[in-house]
């Protein structure tokens, strides 16, 4: 029997990149930042000479450059993220913290749907190979793909909530206020998957064995939910790491179009009010969530195909 035990070298070396990774990304985060000219507290409003020195020196932006990095690297290794420049008395945890909830109600409900209607829709199409099912799935995916996201949800907030009224056109009271965010948030990705699924799916029914299979008489059913069903899905979780990351992390177009206060948005107002901390405190959230779906979806390889083993070769 083919073995199927994660290995704990290979895990460790992973882990071990995953940080090298993130420091590589705060690295160079921090300095585009202070590459950037002017700082947090240079505004239209003018302030005073003293009080943005004042302001700096608070903040530690007075100090030189390698300094201020060594005590950033100092806050994220105790997952510190630091105060933010513009919120008094809020720190970047807390505004995650307070985002996190609204990205990860929508989000988790975009990947349901990209799930639960991608999958299903591609296999249909594919099942259903030149008639009007792969036709239909087809058409509407090939939509999906192409309109931007922030097009479908201008369209969508025109139409159902100020024109026919059906559903409001900001705010979370309700149900009905999830419908148009995650409408537009899983438009792309469930085209996407539901492609990818039925490409993989026709591929994958064409292989040797599953003519094997046929020549044996098994019927159809068995040959897609034994054989073709389960290999025609790596391709879907390879890409399901990303996307996942992607909706639960927030769309930060679509929470400015629908004004929820997710992570997307805080991340969108921290760059229009020059936040470094906040900037780079979503951002290390985000590339570490991604680099982690990453990893379970290579965790994964090994429960979807026993021929992929992650041990030491000899």
């Amino acid at each position: 029997m083919a073995e199927r035990r994660l290995p704990l070298d290979w895990l460790a070396r992973r882990l071990g990149l995953m940080l090298v990774t993130l420091w590589a990304i705060i690295t160079l985060t921090f300095l585009l930042m202070h590459a950037v000219p002017g700082g947090p507290f240079v505004s239209e409003k003018m302030l005073a000479p003293e009080i943005e020195a004042a302001l700096n020196a608070k903040f530690g932006l007075d100090q030189p450059l390698w300094r201020q990095y060594l005590n950033y690297l100092g806050g994220v290794a105790t997952f510190d993220l630091g105060p933010s420049f513009k919120y008094p008395g809020v720190t970047v945890n807390q505004m995650i913290a307070d985002g996190i909830s609204v990205t990860a109600q929508t989000g988790l409900l975009a990947v349901i749907c990209v799930v639960a209607l991608g999958v299903p829709a591609g296999i249909i199409a594919a099942l259903n190979r030149g008639r009007w099912p792969d036709t239909g799935v087809m058409f509407l995916a090939t939509l999906g793909v192409a309109i931007p996201s922030y097009v479908l949800a201008t369209v969508a907030l025109y139409v159902f909530a100020l024109r026919l009224g059906w559903v409001p056109a900001f705010g979370l009271d309700d149900w009905r206020g999830y419908l148009l965010p995650v409408f537009a948030l899983s438009g792309f990705w469930l085209s996407f998957v539901a492609r990818l699924t039925r490409s993989s799916l026709l591929e994958t029914m064409e292989q040797d064995y599953i003519v094997t299979a046929r020549a044996k008489g098994l019927t159809p059913g068995t040959i897609l939910m034994r054989h073709g069903l389960r290999n025609s899905l790596i391709p879907v979780v390879t890409v399901l790491g990303p996307v996942v990351a992607n909706l639960l992390t927030g769309s930060f177009v679509i929470e400015q179009i629908f004004a929820l206060p997710g992570i997307g948005r805080h991340f969108v107002l921290s760059i229009t009010n020059r936040d470094y901390t906040a900037i780079m405190g979503i951002t290390i959230f985000y590339a570490a969530f991604l680099m982690l779906m990453i990893l379970i979806v290579d965790i994964l390889y090994l429960w979807l195909d026993p021929r992929i083993s992650y041990g030491s070769r000899r």
